[in-house]
């Protein structure tokens, strides 16, 4: 899991007082049912985001992903629902991209204003426009590679992968299809760092 440097944080809002993680696993209750041993394997600093969006037993899963990431000094993001977030204590909310683009951020600026972290998925250079609008403190910027979660969708590849994220005035995180072993093969400095399902085992 080691990580490249990372991309420069000067640029991150001031009200992240600390440096935000540079790995991040993305749960998902078809790849991922049961995340809380990944969780456990992650080293202290890293990032979760939550994304069992209709598990049966969500709310009762994510407040045990909440304790656990507590307990291992973790991170805790919870797609497109900062309601839930709230009620377990996360440290932020994720949103895709076309949940931010309309408009449904509104109801949760008051939440996010106290400090939480606000991640926005992206694929495109408007989609990053938009989320330093929105104030985004992260971007997830992909599909980076070809990936199991989307079999034989385009992808960007390194170069056009690290022309998009140097030129985002919000921090990227890359995503889809990125391992230990792919994330090196992106441009050193491009992006934070990166995020994944089943890459990180």
């Amino acid at each position: 899991m080691t990580l490249a440097k990372p991309a420069s944080t000067d640029n991150l809002p001031p009200s992240r007082r600390a440096p935000l993680p540079r790995l991040w696993l993305v749960t998902d209750q078809h790849r991922l049912a049961d995340p809380l041993d990944a969780i456990n394997r992650l080293p202290i600093g890293s990032g979760v985001l939550f994304r069992h969006h209709d598990w049966p037993e969500r709310k009762h899963l994510a407040l045990a992903v909440a304790r656990l990431c507590r307990r291992k000094h973790l991170v805790l993001l919870v797609a497109n629902d900062w309601r839930l977030a709230a009620e377990i204590g996360a440290d932020g909310v994720h949103l895709a991209e076309g949940v931010a683009r309309s408009g449904q951020i509104s109801p949760c600026l008051g939440w996010l204003r106290q400090g939480r972290i606000l991640s926005i998925a992206a694929h495109s250079a408007r989609a990053m426009a938009n989320a330093q609008k929105l104030g985004a403190d992260l971007c997830l910027l992909s599909q980076a590679f070809a990936s199991r979660s989307h079999p034989g969708r385009g992808f960007l590849g390194p170069a056009r992968f690290a022309l998009l994220a140097r030129n985002s005035p919000v921090p990227i995180i890359a995503l889809g299809g990125v391992t230990s072993q792919t994330w090196k093969r992106l441009p050193p400095g491009c992006a934070l760092g990166w995020a994944a399902i089943d890459g990180l085992r």
